[in-house]
Order: structure tokens, then C-alpha cells, then sequence
């Protein structure tokens, strides 16, 4: 089907995402930073990208914004997974380039809904 980025610090999260996501068919390629999504993403051409914010390094704001400015990357979907869900939060990430926001704890369910949806929108 796609292949997807995901880039989490946290392990676990990566994992749960990775799991969910390889069950509906996807390629998954993880990791663990924001400069290794931008890496990956050149590298890897993703049908779609999900980041985590708060990241050490490059965070996924940062990394939506280095992807935006990149012609190769610009119109890679990108959702961001995170901890932060303040409506002011949320507007920064859709600012930033981001075509969806999620909230943690999230539903897996939820996330892979919203994943096929973007994936179905780029089709």
C-alpha cells in the first residue's frame, strides 16, 4: 500500500504506531528524531509522515517546516502526534504545514482512519 515515516522519541509510541499501521499493509519506516524524518523522508520518498513535536534535536514542527521548504518533500501529508492539545498548540502545528493533528493518549483506530483518509485525499 504506502509507505509511511513515523518518528516518535518515545519507543513504545513508535511501536504501537508502526503495529497499527503494518496491519492495514503499509511500509513503515521508523525513527527516532525530527532530523532523521527529514532524512528519511528525502531518502525514503513516504507517501505520508507522522511526527511527534516535542523531540530531541529537530522537533516535528521544526521538521514539518524543513519539509515544506523542500521541493522534493513539500507535498508529503504530514500528521503530528502529540502531547500538546492546546487549541493554540493545534494552530501552531497546522501553521507550521501540518495536514492533520492528533492529540495524545489517541485512539489507534482513530490515527489509521485519519491516515487512510490522507492517503485517499493524495490519491
Amino acid at each position: 500500500m504506502a509507505r509511511i515515516v513515523v518518528a516518535d522519541d518515545d519507543a513504545d509510541i513508535r511501536e504501537l504506531v508502526e503495529f497499527k499501521l503494518a496491519t492495514l499493509g503499509h511500509d513503515i519506516v521508523t525513527v527516532g528524531d525530527g532530523s532523521a524524518a527529514v532524512d528519511a523522508c528525502l531518502t525514503q520518498h513516504p507517501d505520508l509522515a507522522v511526527l511527534d513535536i516535542m523531540m530531541p534535536g529537530l522537533t516535528g514542527l521544526e521538521a514539518v517546516k524543513e519539509m515544506r521548504a523542500h521541493p522534493e518533500m513539500a507535498g508529503i501529508p504530514v500528521i503530528l502526534l502529540t502531547a500538546r492539545a492546546q487549541q493554540s498548540d493545534v494552530q501552531i502545528g497546522y501553521d507550521s504545514g501540518a495536514d492533520d493533528y492528533i492529540t495524545k493518549p489517541f485512539s489507534p483506530k482513530d490515527l489509521a482512519s485519519r491516515v487512510e483518509a490522507l492517503l485517499a485525499r493524495g490519491a
